[in-house]
């Protein structure tokens, strides 16, 4: 009761301030997303991603290494595949010697310690752009969750630490563990994008990896009928626990900060870590209005990061973890 009780006591500078502080963010929040691409000295930056790049093998390497003298512990691999190599049942992720195999290789030969984590999705490699096979005009979910039972197999043989289903098929957190647990790879872990919402926020991801849906007829347009309507609290909850059953040791929620409702209600029910990503859009929208002088881009990023984090976040894929890490530094 004022003025028994004056709050602002515990605001006066920054020395109290920080002294009880609730959330902190240090380098071991970070998951940092990386594009591959085939070639060597390629580092070219993403025309709708300012400042961040797509890397050739040897620019991986010395980009793995930068990270983890900075304390970054975990990349998350994402392949731009050749259109030549494309087709509707994603064939080429099985290729030992593929992009994403060679990718996990890099990583680990350039520092065994760091954290691999994969992108196990169809988009890259189906000439649809989509995260499923196309049967009929259809995404096809049991066909589709059993080819990425097999890709991530293929990962887990490459040295991948942990799987990262991004599709949103039904079932297919069990399909994948089965298989690991069946060939071997029992301490192979799965970040399951459990709360993936079909959200507006993916074009410059989509323009980094040339995998947007293509418009041709008979086929669905968009990712609606997979990735969750953004309408929708409930269903996350719904999926989360699913994915929990079937043996996901991570689960995720993407985007952002445009849904930390859901990210608090899937913290409160989770028996396991919460991942979130911070989404291509989220990072651009910041680079621009920042550009423009409109925002602070430092004090903007880390407000968002914070805000994350305090959400119920254990765990951040973000595009700005070098930015953070060297700020808070």
């Amino acid at each position: 009761m004022f003025p028994l009780r004056r709050n602002r006591r515990l605001r006066s500078n920054e020395s109290i301030r920080s002294l009880i502080r609730e959330t902190i963010i240090s380098p071991n929040d970070f998951i940092v997303p990386l594009f591959v691409v085939e070639g060597s000295n390629v580092r070219e930056e993403i025309p709708s991603m300012q400042n961040y790049f797509r890397l050739s093998l040897d620019h991986l390497e010395k980009e793995v290494k930068e990270l983890w003298k900075l304390g970054l512990k975990s990349v998350l691999l994402f392949v731009k595949v050749p259109d030549n190599l494309k087709d509707n049942q994603g064939k080429e992720a099985l290729n030992p010697n593929g992009l994403m195999q060679r990718a996990i290789k890099t990583v680990k030969n350039a520092c065994p310690e760091m954290i691999v984590m994969t992108d196990v999705a169809l988009d890259p490699y189906s000439v649809y752009g989509h995260d499923g096979i196309i049967e009929n005009g259809q995404i096809a979910n049991d066909a589709t969750s059993l080819f990425l039972a097999e890709m991530s197999v293929a990962h887990a043989q490459a040295g991948a630490d942990i799987v990262a289903p991004s599709d949103m098929m039904d079932g297919r957190i069990l399909e994948i563990r089965e298989a690991l647990e069946d060939n071997g790879f029992i301490n192979t872990g799965i970040m399951s994008y459990s709360a993936k919402y079909a959200s507006a926020h993916y074009g410059p991801f989509r323009d980094a990896l040339d995998s947007a849906p293509v418009d041709l007829q008979n086929i669905p347009k968009d990712k609606k009928t997979y990735q969750m309507d953004y309408h929708n609290r409930l269903e996350a909850i719904r999926e989360t626990r699913m994915d929990i059953e079937e043996g996901a040791d991570i689960v995720m929620v993407k985007p952002g900060i445009a849904y930390l409702d859901i990210v608090r209600e899937v913290k409160n029910m989770s028996e396991v870590p919460v991942a979130v990503y911070q989404v291509s859009g989220e990072y651009c929208m910041i680079k621009a209005a920042a550009e423009k002088g409109w925002i602070d881009h430092d004090a903007v990023m880390m407000e968002q990061v914070t805000a994350i984090k305090r959400a119920g976040a254990d765990l951040i894929a973000s595009y700005f973890a070098k930015d953070v890490v060297k700020l808070i530094s």
